[in-house]
């Protein structure tokens, strides 16, 4: 999706975060040294705790990809490691359940592994080799799905939604594999699934469906985060390219705030709101439905009875994904980035103890505020209050409904500082938390959302908050990584895109766009406290690596090969799981040690 999210959408003329960069104490030429921030321990301390240190050598022991092995037509991986292919779009949620048969038909693709595999987590069964894994479809084009380029009628309409969403599946390790295993959590979320809403747009006419109906759907389900509780965040990003205009001879016209998120007369092509009048931003029986998306979603995935819950007080923008982490008096805190360029970075902070609020029967993602972020000079930024209390916001917005469904307005107007893609965040093991900006292809000059110019290969940011509180609205900020500082090296890497930083002080990061020296997609593991970088993976032409969950003692890994080929049979025939295919499938990896040690290590 490069090219939707490379679309400006951002006209606020906020400070680009390139000139607050130029602004800093430290020149570019001292950020970009070592492709790490030189001379700011004393603004970020070493961070690594001595048990970490004392491993250092064995931190990413293992042997990696080469550059040319990451260029070859099929999966590559370290030697130390094995890996299995697991979980392909269009498997049985249930054994019993209909088989992979190409072209698909609606009812079997609700019952079957969706497409565009993307974030996931793995929820397990303490003491047991078996447990829930949640797994996102974010996207499939026509020609990949429904095998034509726009479709004829609703039931090829329906074919692409239940291809969306989530599959919630009962897994177990059987014979030394993992296989799903069907059971009472197994199940499909898509477009036409119930769900509702928590926060302050529960009651709101803004997501009101007509005559009280029930709302439905989660799309574009992008990266994902879990939740101390046990339960699952789904993100949805780029929801805009579903809906289109029928009444083209009347010529439709975006309003400011549908310019803002991207709403246009075809969106990606979908062809959606030919057949379904949902998705017809013309049609007036559902003028609310386009404010019913984009948001994040909570799913149980230990009751299949429970719907999914929109959780509004995050805010409706390109969720990408969401880091949950806890604060001061045990208080919830989420970081979030809106996937597109020149936009923001965004946190929640719950009101109070989210055990409390847990034991009253409510959740501790509907309590709280919602910030942007604010890049300032000498390396230090601010968090600014997305609420109804600010006068300017209620003013230009309204109350806080409102301001929560137009994030995006109302971080233009308390001027937060565009950003390069914010994508995937992750909490290293020192509390620091890292950020994957994956590229601005729109830059051909100057230095915006980065210590570059121009950026097409994306970065690393990473902030410590005030005094170690995440709760806190001050935070300072260096550039970890910029990925081309990597270039020709066997470091080598591009747009940075899925990140994942475990206990020990590895940072995993996976890939989506062109790599240098003609290789395909990757995982590499870098060890955060030296900025060494390991290529441990890497996929087939055309893919995305995405999607990131280990197993609960981490001897084992999931990661996503997403999109093979681009859909096209003739780049690729991964994951060759029958004789002849028809076209390339996504698919879930499986990746452990031969020793039965640690991933990553």
């Amino acid at each position: 999706m490069d090219h939707e999210d490379n679309v400006i959408v951002n006209r606020s003329g906020n400070t680009p975060f390139s000139e607050i960069l130029k602004g800093t104490t430290k020149s570019r030429r001292s950020v970009l040294r070592g492709g790490t921030a030189v001379g700011l321990a004393s603004l970020f301390g070493s961070g690594i705790t001595r048990s970490v240190l004392a491993q250092e050598e064995e931190l990413i022991g293992f042997t990696p990809v080469s550059r040319s092995r990451a260029a070859g037509s099929w999966i590559a991986v370290a030697p130390e490691y094995e890996l299995d292919l697991v979980f392909p779009w269009g498997e049985p949620i249930d054994p019993s359940g209909p088989t992979w048969s190409y072209p698909l038909t609606p009812d079997n693709q609700e019952a079957q592994v969706g497409v565009g595999h993307d974030g996931m987590w793995f929820f397990p069964i303490e003491g047991e080799d078996r447990g829930v894994i949640c797994i996102n479809h974010e996207f499939g084009s026509n020609g990949y799905v429904i095998g034509k380029s726009d479709p004829e009628d609703l039931n090829d309409v329906r074919i692409s939604q239940h291809a969306h969403g989530v599959s919630v599946l009962d897994i177990a390790k059987i014979d030394g594999s993992w296989q799903i295993t069907g059971g009472c959590n197994t199940r499909r979320i898509h477009v036409n699934t119930p769900v509702t809403f928590g926060g302050p747009l529960k009651n709101s006419l803004f997501v009101q469906t007509p005559n009280g109906g029930q709302p439905m759907g989660t799309l574009n389900n992008c990266g994902c985060g879990k939740t101390p509780w046990g339960t699952y965040l789904t993100c949805e990003e780029n929801f805009n390219g579903y809906f289109g205009a029928t009444n083209l001879p009347n010529r439709w016209i975006p309003s400011e705030a549908q310019q803002r998120y991207g709403f246009s007369e075809n969106g990606f092509g979908y062809g959606w709101h030919l057949f379904d009048k949902r998705f017809d931003v013309c049609d007036p029986g559902t003028d609310c439905e386009e404010h019913r998306f984009g948001w994040v979603v909570e799913i149980d995935p230990f009751n299949a009875n429970a719907k999914p819950v929109k959780r509004s007080a995050l805010g409706r923008f390109k969720h990408e994904s969401a880091e949950v982490v806890i604060g001061k008096d045990n208080r919830i805190v989420v970081y979030m980035g809106d996937d597109q360029i020149w936009d923001y970075i965004y946190k929640f902070v719950g009101d109070e103890d989210y055990e409390a609020v847990l034991a009253r029967g409510e959740s501790p993602l509907d309590h709280g505020k919602l910030y942007c972020a604010r890049f300032d000079f000498n390396y230090s930024g601010e968090w600014l209050e997305l609420t109804e209390e600010n006068r300017l916001l209620f003013l230009e917005i309204g109350a806080q409904d409102r301001i929560l469904t137009y994030a995006r307005l109302a971080a233009d107007l308390l001027d937060a500082t565009p950003m390069d893609r914010p994508e995937w965040i992750t909490t290293a093991p020192d509390g620091r938390i890292l950020f994957a900006l994956t590229n601005n292809s729109q830059r051909s000059s100057g230095n915006r959302a980065n210590p570059q110019a121009p950026n097409p290969d994306g970065h690393i940011l990473r902030i410590r908050e005030t005094d170690n509180d995440y709760t806190g609205t001050t935070f300072r900020y260096n550039v970890y990584m910029t990925a081309s500082s990597k270039h020709n090296t066997e470091e080598s890497f591009s747009d940075p895109d899925c990140i994942y930083a475990d206990p020990d002080g590895r940072l995993f990061i996976l890939t989506d766009g062109t790599q240098q020296d003609l290789m395909n997609n990757q995982m590499l593991v870098a060890n955060i406290e030296t900025g060494e970088v390991k290529r441990l993976f890497s996929g087939v032409p055309g893919c995305e690596i995405t999607g990131i969950t280990p197993t609960a003692d981490r001897t084992e890994m999931f990661i996503n090969v997403q999109h093979p080929g681009n859909g096209a049979l003739a780049v690729t025939d991964f994951p060759r799981l029958e004789e002849n295919p028809v076209v390339p499938r996504d698919a879930t990896v499986v990746l452990r040690r031969t020793d039965g040690g640690v991933v990553g290590s």
